[in-house]
Parts: C-alpha cells; structure tokens; sequence
C-alpha cells in the first residue's frame, strides 16, 4: 500500500471544472508542452487508479477489471497489470472494437499480454470470488446509450456483490451533462483524471460517482495557467464573498430587505424566506403577505416587520427597499399577479422564485437586475420544455434562461448550477438529499436575498447563498441524518457559514 505522502491521487477536488471535450483536445497540448508523451500519461493514469484501489479495498484479492475499446480501457490494461505484478488475482474481460485501438490503448494491452495477462471476451462467465471491480468500460466520450456488449456489462457490474471503482467517470453516465441515458456504472468511488468534468458534479452524477478523487497526472502546473471554464464552489470559497463587518456598522450598513409573498394558506413561506434572510445577515426585513399571516409571522419572528399587502404598502415599501424577494407563497391569482406587476415598475436589484417564476413564464421578460431561481420544473416552464429537456443537460438549460431573461440564474437540483450574461458558470458542491423537502427554496430564497441587501453583486449573491444554504443542510445531516431533515431546520446553522471565520 502507497503511504499518504506518495499517493498519485487525491481526495481534496480542484475548484475549476472544464468540458470533457476541451480537456480531449488539451491533453496532448499539455503533454507535449511538458515534453511527455501520452502513453506516459495513461501509465500514471493506471498507477494513480491502482494506487487508490489498494488503499481502499487492501484485503481484496481477486479483481475484475472491465475494459472498453479505448483509452479508457487502456487505463484498464495498466490497472491490471500492476495488480497482477502485486501477487493479485486478475480476470480481464474486454470489449472488442471494429477499429483499431488507439495508440496508448494498443501498447498498454500489449504490456498486458505480455506480462503474462489473458483477456476474456465480453460474453465470458464471470467467477465467483471476485472482490473489486475496475471499470474501464466507457470514458468521457460517451455521447448516447451504451451498446451491447456495454450495456450487458455494466448492468452485470452493478448485480455483483464487490464494489466498483469507476475510472475517469463511471460507465454510460454523460461527462458533459451528468445525464444518464442508459446502462450506468454504480461506482463506490472514482479516480477522474486531469480536471474535473461537470458530470461529474450536477445531473444525476450523485446517485453514480460514489466517492469522487482526482488525479492531474502531473498536469496541474499546466492547467492552472488556463482560464477556467466553471467553477465548483464550497463552503472553503465563502470568504472570497463574505468580509468582517466594521465594528462600528449599523443596521442600516447591511440593507433593507422587502419579501413579497404568503398568499392565504401560504404563510410558511415567506415566513421562511423572511427569518432566512435577517439569519444571513439582512440589517432589516419587511414582509407584504395576506393579512391573516401577519399576526403569526410577527409572534414567530418579532425581528420582522411584517404588514399586510396592499398596493399602497407595496409602494410606499418599493421606496424604502434596497433589494426585494418575491415569490414565496405567492400563488398565481390576481393577488399575486398584481403584486408582481407593481415590482415590475421598480429597477431595483431583485430575486424571484417559486410562483414568481411561473407568472414569468406566462409574459417573458429580459431584465439585468434580478436574480432567477427555478428548480427544474420551473425552468421548464420558463424554456418552454419538459422536465425532462431540461435534466438531460442542465449546463444548457442554465445558460439558455441567462440568454433568454437576463441577470442571473440559479437551477436547483444535486449539483445547483449558478450563470450570468458574462459566462460566468459555477457549480455547487454541497447539498444532500434531505433538502428534498418543502420550504428549502423558500430558505435559499430569503440568504440570497439577505446578501443581496448586503451589497453582493447579483451572481455573487447566489454563489454564496447556494453554497451557505447546502453547507447548512450539510451540517444539520451530519448531526442528524438526510430522512426528516426541515427546511427550519437550517436557520440556526445559516449563521455558521455567513461568518466564514466559524466555518473554517
């Protein structure tokens, strides 16, 4: 076993992210700048994956290593010749192509044979024993469903009882989108190489990546000299964001706050959004709702000032506001359709979400000023699309609602996704399933909107707010599990991450 000083791998992730396709293209650049050839690179590929599955799994002692008719599969080849060389047990089963293999791929499996290796056809009867899985099937350029003999494997791979460690991605999940057409390798953990890919961290990656690590193969120096083309972004980030306040600032130094919204029988809501929103630091909170919530909202957070919603109220509080939120609890009626027609008339930098979003989509409308919000289903109905359209690339998606409404947009899901007009593009990576539950927009909604009134600029404002409202739900998780974890539950924890001195 490598000790932790030699390892050729590392748990802690880059926080820049490039397309598959444009890390395919810069490989050999990068290698031939440093003056190293690629099947040197493929060695430290096999190395680095190795490296990782004796570390993890050291008492296995029989693997099966899958590989696939590329430079994925010659990754494969290297994996299991070191192993082999390391007294383990090796069945090789590979996929064969009707075109030559490239290069790298052909010298790493005659390396194979060569040590002594057999390779199995893919139809081949599995054994019994094995204990570890390596999976060099697919790699980032899968565009479509896997095909047989593929699929067959990959579904095979996934009844067996050893775990599976998937190499630079895990088989048939898109490297580009994270979406999953078909046949997927469920990994327990993953060596991704050179950079990091985007699905790798939104679409479905969560559900199939198990344990992500990552390899630069020496590659980094190189790298850090080009211009990334997203970013992931985490709790470590917030301090870029999130300054010391003056001792001698005032409450009127950290913005006044309108949120607009709680029709009748939806006053959780814009309570949650409101009491978000002074917990992320908002010097002061005004809330216009239906009449019959302003009572509770004011016993339940008597730091809110809180009125009922008229056309006067909302005016008088358009000139006093800074910022406003609209859209929690909103509803789609006349009430809310009115109150969103009066926002219209103020250019005031703005977050919109929930039914907001909806009544948008019903009369589009481009503006710089505001923050979007939507989760999946909302910027289907703001693209005019289906759910589905929406999932099977949500790096598109996100872009296409910044092109078509201006300002910023923020597509929920695992792995949010945060653009601006400027091409700007970040990708959260923090968040757990338990946040798969009501109000947790309605939270997001109130910290965006309360550093918003801080001053952060718009696509600072929703980087930082979605990075504190998972690493809260992060934090309660951890205490206390994903099952039965409330959207309330994150409040007291909302404190922890605007004050990233506590959060180090």
């Amino acid at each position: 076993m490598t000790s932790h000083s030699e390892k050729p791998y590392a748990d802690s992730l880059p926080h820049s992210v490039w397309s598959a396709d444009w890390i395919r293209q810069a490989e050999p650049v990068a290698a031939a700048a440093l003056g190293i050839s690629l099947y040197l690179l493929m060695l430290r590929a096999g190395s680095a994956a190795y490296a990782l599955a004796r570390d993890s799994y050291p008492a296995s002692r029989h693997w099966l290593v899958l590989c696939g008719h590329g430079n994925n599969g010659g990754d494969g080849y290297v994996v299991a010749r070191l192993a082999m060389a390391d007294g383990i047990k090796v069945t090789l089963i590979a996929c064969e192509g009707s075109r030559p293999l490239p290069p790298e791929a052909a010298n790493a499996r005659q390396a194979w044979l060569d040590s002594g290796g057999d390779i199995l056809p893919a139809s081949s009867r599995w054994p019994q024993d094995i204990d570890l899985i390596i999976d060099g099937l697919l790699g980032t350029g899968l565009g479509a469903v896997p095909r047989a003999p593929y699929d067959a494997l990959i579904e095979a791979a996934n009844r067996a009882c050893a775990p599976v460690i998937a190499l630079d991605i895990p088989s048939g999940l898109l490297a580009e989108s994270g979406a999953v057409p078909g046949a997927v390798i469920r990994a327990a953990q993953t060596l991704t190489f050179i950079a990091l890919k985007p699905g790798l961290l939104t679409g479905q990656a969560r559900d199939w990546v198990g344990q992500l690590h990552y390899s630069s193969l020496g590659l980094s120096g190189w790298l850090a000299k080009q211009p990334a083309q997203m970013k992931r972004i985490t709790a470590r980030d917030l301090g870029q964001w999130l300054k010391p306040r003056r001792p001698c600032s005032h409450k009127g130094d950290h913005g006044r706050l309108l949120v607009i919204g709680g029709d009748y029988g939806f006053g959780g809501a814009i309570r949650m959004a409101a009491e978000a929103a002074l917990r992320s630091g908002a010097g002061l909170v005004r809330v216009l709702t239906h009449v019959e919530h302003v009572g509770p909202l004011l016993t339940a957070c008597p730091e809110l000032m809180v009125q009922r919603l008229s056309d006067d109220a909302l005016q008088q509080a358009l000139e006093w506001a800074d910022v406003v939120v609209i859209g929690p609890g909103l509803g789609q009626g006349d009430w809310g359709k009115n109150a969103l027609k009066l926002l219209q008339t103020s250019d005031k930098p703005a977050l919109w979400d929930a039914d907001a979003l909806n009544l948008l989509a019903l009369h589009p409308e481009k503006r710089q000023n505001r923050v979007l919000t939507p989760h999946p289903g909302e910027a289907a109905r703001l693209l005019n699309c289906s759910t589905v359209d929406i999932e099977s690339d949500r790096l598109l998606a996100v872009r296409k609602l910044v092109a078509q409404y201006g300002g910023v947009a923020l597509l929920k899901g695992a792995g949010t996704l945060i653009a601006d007009q400027q091409g700007d593009v970040a990708i959260a990576d923090v968040g757990n399933a338990g946040m798969a539950s009501g109000g947790m927009g309605d939270v997001l909604s109130g910290i965006i909107g309360g550093l918003l009134a801080q001053k952060l600029p718009l696509y600072d404002a929703a980087c930082a707010g979605c990075v504190v409202h998972g690493a809260a739900a992060d934090l309660v998780a951890e205490k206390q599990g994903t099952r039965g974890l409330l959207a309330t539950d994150l409040l007291p924890m909302i404190p922890h991450y605007v004050n990233p001195e506590l959060a180090k």
